[in-house]
């Protein structure tokens, strides 16, 4: 399903108050939590912006992402990247900090949609950031990460990253 698609059933708006939050269910209780406790609190607090899927019809939440500002080390970062930093203790990046989606919702595309919308939000941020990093919480996140081109960071095999230049490609096309 492409994008035009699932812009068409699917809407991705700030938290704010949604009703539902209650009923969802990615299948991975510390993000289901994460959603129904303490999403709004982060949000309130400048913790991090939280963005809900809702679908067009049933105006139930699909899935949720989380941005947040986030600097790496730079020790951590692939030489073959550093030699093209300035020397700085940390990069400057964007932290997708959770991606979910709901088990009803699965296989229809709209992991890669909230990861894409994501990615673009980064984009348009005023804020300069150089790396777009995730640290997935299981094997099968970190699949779904890879087939979108992240890369390892040296610290942790879980610890993924994408360079501005390569979200910015992904997103243009």
């Amino acid at each position: 399903m492409n994008n035009e698609i699932l812009g068409a059933t699917y809407r991705i708006e700030p938290l704010d108050r949604q009703a539902g939050r209650d009923a969802f269910t990615c299948g991975v209780e510390p993000l289901d939590r994460y959603l129904r406790q303490q999403a709004s609190q982060d949000a309130r607090r400048g913790f991090a912006a939280v963005f809900v899927v809702v679908e067009q019809q049933s105006a139930e939440i699909r899935g949720y992402f989380t941005l947040s500002m986030a600097g790496v080390p730079v020790t951590v970062i692939p030489p073959e990247l550093r030699a093209r930093m300035p020397r700085y203790p940390s990069v400057p990046a964007i932290r997708l900090g959770r991606l979910a989606v709901t088990l009803s919702a699965r296989g229809r595309g709209l992991g890669k949609f909230l990861l894409f919308d994501a990615m673009d939000r980064a984009l348009h941020n005023e804020v300069a950031w150089s790396t777009f990093i995730v640290d997935a919480k299981d094997e099968a996140a970190r699949k779904f990460y890879l087939q979108y081109g992240f890369l390892g960071l040296l610290d942790d095999p879980d610890h993924l990253y994408l360079p501005r230049a390569t979200v910015k490609a992904a997103c243009a096309s």
